[in-house]
């Protein structure tokens, strides 16, 4: 007999077998020697209490039979047959990975071309990224198969769940190879350590059915005639036919939104959020959001999110990387642009976050008017150009290469330039510089006023044991590309298919596979 139940356990009972069978003979009413074993559905962790923190569990009970595995029937990918229709697919990351795996579901040979390189040879430029500051503009944390995820962290939480199905998505990352909790977890994380073998798999998978998977392969040009892209041209001169066309490159590749600006095709100017990352000591989260001295070792490490209005502007927690480590994420020279990513184990014993602001067309138009860099406000590249100045001027007082600029969290709210640095994960290292002249004014004053308010609501986060360093700018896309399912808007270009978080409809892994499966099956109804 099986049957199905909610436990409410102490971290350690969670963590001991035997107190956790006890648990359920007593909701069962089952005596204990007949359970047999147990399968968890759902795990979350309840610390709102500050005298008890709870770990909750859904899961199944096998009583007086033996426990059965958890089942996932694989997905079965069939080898495509040679008259199967071509779609290329521009860009490895996760949309344009699940679109191709849904291709070869639905019949089609998707056909991905990635500017930058496979996962084994893009590892040596991150190390050679943080170990000198060299940035390889075709192979960074932003680009390269798997794309900006792989190596920042693989968070796999969303609330997209009307773009498609997310336990989809979790069982195919199972199946290709990550570990079985992130079907449970309230809050699931693969971890950058665990993601490139799955990224792998994944390909050898597209490949094993009969697509292609090219590395190297930078998107230059379109050759375009009767509304349609007949061909494609790369940077190494090679020209690309295709029935339908999956435009999935992330929302760091400007070259791409400059090309289609050039070639007429409509794109739009889209609000995004931009500020800084801030690192604690992991044991300062722990303590608040735990309320103890020491994390319970069976807990994780604390995570936090956060969100302040502060004179009618947003400002909130992004990409919370507890156990993490401070990335530099540039895609060119001469700009400094942090992330956050966390193993597996999220075991550093620091804490970092995105803290940003909400960006807005006017603002952006009249920082720019003042850096004489002047563009109108309906322009569509007004908020890219707003990014990059922003990161340049982050180049500019960081200290040379990918050094970034950096301050104590309370001398950062009090307008003072740090005198010295707290240790911290960030790898090329840290200047103490003056935020407020890498920071558009309107920006640092909201952040500012923002981690007061934070300080608030967290007793123990506004301090000097903290680091802000700039600028945290990737948050999202400052472009949107319309596309047919756009109501307001009809394709300009009919077998274009932009994707996900390049084309400013998506934000995640989870919901940029969605968009990229989305955008396979429209195909697969239209060819």
């Amino acid at each position: 007999m099986q049957k199905e139940i909610q436990v409410r356990l102490t971290p350690t009972e969670s963590a001991n077998g035997p107190s956790l069978l006890k648990a359920i003979s007593q909701i069962t009413g089952e005596e204990q020697s007949s359970i047999t074993g147990y399968q968890i559905l759902k795990k979350s962790i309840d610390a709102r209490s500050r005298l008890q923190i709870w770990v909750n569990l859904t899961l199944i009970a096998f009583i007086n039979e033996p426990i059965s595995k958890r089942i996932i029937e694989p997905l079965l990918f069939k080898s495509l047959p040679s008259h199967a229709k071509e779609v290329i697919i521009i860009g490895a990351g996760p949309a344009g990975l699940f679109a191709a795996l849904e291709c070869i579901q639905l019949g089609l040979r998707p056909i991905i071309i990635e500017r930058g390189k496979d996962v084994r040879a893009r590892r040596r430029d991150l190390a050679r990224l943080n170990k000198e500051g060299f940035v390889n503009r075709e192979s960074n944390y932003c680009f390269g198969e798997g794309g900006a995820g792989t190596y920042s962290d693989g968070k796999l939480y969303t609330r997209s769940n009307k773009r498609g199905s997310i336990d989809k998505i979790l069982k195919i990352f199972y199946q290709f190879g990550a570990d079985e909790n992130i079907l449970y977890e309230a809050h699931p994380h693969i971890g950058t350590n665990k993601l490139p073998h799955i990224i792998t798999a994944m390909r050898e998978q597209i490949e094993a059915s009969g697509g292609k998977v090219l590395f190297e392969k930078k998107l230059v040009d379109f050759v375009i005639e009767k509304e349609s892209i007949q061909e494609i041209i790369t940077a190494d001169g090679d020209r690309m036919k295709a029935s339908a066309y999956i435009l999935a490159t992330g929302h760091s590749a400007r070259d791409i939104f400059t090309l289609l600006f050039e070639k007429n095709i409509s794109i739009e100017s889209k609000p995004f959020a931009l500020g800084v990352r801030v690192e604690h000591p992991q044991s300062v989260i722990d303590a608040i959001q735990y309320h103890c001295l020491v994390r319970d070792p069976n807990l994780p490490a604390a995570s936090y999110s956060l969100v302040e209005q502060v004179s009618e502007r947003g400002v909130f927690s992004f990409c919370m990387c507890p156990g993490g480590i401070i990335a530099p994420a540039a895609t060119a020279p001469g700009e400094i642009v942090v992330n956050g990513w966390s193993p597996s184990k999220r075991d550093n014993p620091f804490a970092n976050s995105g803290m940003v602001v909400q960006i807005d067309a006017p603002s952006a138009a009249n920082y720019l008017k003042k850096n004489k860099n002047s563009l109108p406000e309906n322009h569509p590249l007004l908020l890219l150009a707003f990014q990059k100045e922003v990161e340049e001027a982050a180049f500019k007082v960081g200290g040379g290469l990918q050094v970034a600029p950096a301050a104590r969290l309370i001398d950062f709210c009090s307008n003072k330039v740090s005198s010295n640095l707290p240790d911290a994960s960030y790898l090329p290292g840290l200047n103490s510089a003056p935020l407020n002249e890498v920071l558009p004014h309107f920006v640092h004053r909201t952040l500012q006023e923002g981690f007061k308010a934070f300080g608030k609501k967290m007793k123990g986060y506004y301090t000097n044991d903290a680091i802000v360093v700039a600028t945290e700018s990737r948050t999202s896309s400052p472009v949107r590309i319309p596309r047919e399912s756009d109501t307001l808007h009809h394709p300009q270009i009919k077998n274009l298919y932009p994707c996900a978080e390049g084309a400013g409809y998506a934000g995640g892994i989870v919901s940029a596979a969605m968009d990229g499966q989305k955008l396979a099956q429209q195909i697969a109804s239209i060819l």
